[in-house]
Order: structure tokens, then sequence, then C-alpha cells
């Protein structure tokens, strides 16, 4: 089974505003960069993984219900998120790694719901 690029794009969306959301409560609202940040690059990533792997092999629920699909893209935002604060480090690193932790969480949550 294979999802429409729509389907994807919605997904990818939810997952960063959800993104937003979450470094919303462990970040300063003065840090609204990052919180823009973490938002964009949570749907860029969740977006690129989904779109790029989506292949039936990769979106068949080997471990019901969680498909190679639902498990990487998370993994991939977890990435993405890290290198990120390597590259523009935060002005709270411990903040900015629950906000990343619990942006993982949501990001797996939602790809196992949404698709």
């Amino acid at each position: 089974m294979i999802f429409s690029a729509t389907h994807i794009a919605l997904t990818a969306l939810i997952a960063g505003v959800t993104a937003v959301a979450a470094a919303a409560w462990r970040l300063p609202r003065s840090q609204w960069r990052h919180l823009l940040a973490v938002g964009v690059l949570t749907a860029i990533a969740v977006f690129m993984w989904r779109i790029s792997a989506n292949m039936p092999q990769l979106n068949d629920d080997g471990l019901s219900p969680f498909s190679a699909n639902d498990w990487a893209a998370p993994a991939l935002t977890y990435i993405v998120l890290s290198v990120y604060a390597d590259l523009v480090p935060p002005a709270d690193p411990a903040r900015y790694r629950q906000a990343k932790a619990l942006t993982t969480i949501l990001a797996l949550l939602i790809n196992v719901i949404t698709i």
C-alpha cells in the first residue's frame, strides 16, 4: 500500500504543528526561532522520509500496528533536530533535548495514527 502525497503532507503538517506545541511547552517563548525551527524541521523530516520511502514493503505493518516507515520517520526527525542543535546551539540545551524527545515521540504517534 502506498499513500498519496497529500496524505503524507497532511501527516507532516500535523507532526510539525504538534512539534511546535511540544517545543513551546519546554522552551522559553523568547526562543521563538527554535520553536519554529523544531516545527518546520519536523514537518520536513517526516515528509521527506515518508515520500521517499512510500513503498508497500515499508508501509506494511510488520509489527502491528507499526510499519518500518512508522519507526523510521521519527528517527529521522530526531537526527535532523540533533543536527540543527549542533549547528545552532539552543540557549537551554536541556530543555531543547526534552522538546526533541517529545517531538520524536509525537512523530511516532502521529505516523502510526494518521498513516
